[in-house]
């Protein structure tokens, strides 16, 4: 039996799931690891490999993708840069790595996320559409007349470090006061001075009636809905999928965002993009990767005529 192998490796877990070409989940896995112990998170990986590779009974090796954070190389073998965090993940060969014998591409944890969707969730369907991940910082990705937008050197569709106050702090890019600075979950104990730790307990907070946690939201969200304006006006999707661990909100989060955005999204002719909760979960990045792995083939040949 054909069959793929996702992996997206995070800040501190492994997500990993096997799928048949046509979609069919066959096994899924999240493993935690220790960043601060060298490569734990690369140890983990190869043993989630083989595991899978033992439970799915087949005489077939699989094919292998892999999601990451950073931005991936040219040849799509390995992430080229990534400062600061998973000391040892820049330039590692993940063909290497893992012993395959098929080339195993690598690709953007975002860029794979919007991947993902586009296979299998929310974003099916759609030609252009762009995708953001709210989480510890944002992530973002977009799909241009059908193709994953990934520029000169792979920093398309980083939505996140997108500048919304000239004056504000830098973020991790060094962009000033960046819609990851406005809603991410690094920024909640700047933006609500000291009194949350996590965005989930601002909500709470909101939820439950606490005036200065609503004005902190609902100012986040408002910015959110600016970024979202203003990448609809350059990008002109269809639809915008939104997901992420901030995503779960709920109506808590769509609904400000669309009452927003019904005041300053241009519409013209009554024309207006979609808003769209992400459908994969955590699990979106390894769905894109297994979607490219099945896909190299016409993935290196695109990279190569680029």
């Amino acid at each position: 039996m054909h069959y793929a192998i996702g992996i997206d490796l995070g800040g501190s877990s492994v997500k990993a799931l096997a799928i048949s070409p046509q979609g069919e989940t066959l096994l899924k896995d999240n493993v935690d690891f220790k960043d601060d112990q060298g490569m734990d998170w690369a140890i983990k990986i190869r043993e989630l490999l083989h595991t899978f590779q033992s439970k799915v009974k087949t005489s077939t090796e699989p094919v292998v993708g892999v999601s990451a954070p950073g931005l991936a190389a040219r040849d799509a073998r390995s992430i080229a840069h990534m400062p600061g965090r998973l000391q040892g993940l820049e330039r590692l060969d993940w063909t290497k790595h893992l012993g395959m014998s098929s080339p195993v591409p690598v690709m953007n944890d975002a860029h794979s996320a919007l991947m993902g969707e586009a296979w299998l969730g929310a974003a099916r369907h759609f030609k252009d559409v762009i995708m953001l991940t709210l989480g510890t910082g944002v992530g973002g990705a977009a799909i241009v007349d059908g193709k994953l937008l990934r520029g000169h050197i792979g920093r398309a569709g980083h939505l996140g470090h997108t500048s919304l106050d000239k004056d504000g702090p830098p973020d991790v890019t060094g962009t000033p006061g960046s819609l990851e600075v406005a809603i991410g979950n690094c920024t909640i104990g700047e933006r609500t001075h000291g009194r949350f730790k996590t965005t989930h307990e601002l909500i709470a907070a909101h939820q439950a009636g606490d005036t200065l946690a609503t004005d902190v939201w609902l100012t986040s969200v408002h910015l959110l809905g600016c970024a979202i304006t203003s990448f609809i006006n350059i990008l002109d999707p269809e639809a915008v999928i939104i997901g992420g661990g901030i995503a779960r909100a709920g109506e808590t989060l769509f609904r400000p965002l669309q009452k927003y955005l019904d005041v300053m999204e241009w519409r013209p002719g009554g024309h207006r993009a979609k808003i769209l909760p992400a459908q994969l979960g955590e699990f979106a990045g390894a769905f894109g990767a297994a979607y490219n792995a099945l896909n190299a083939e016409r993935y290196f040949r695109e990279l190569s005529s680029e």
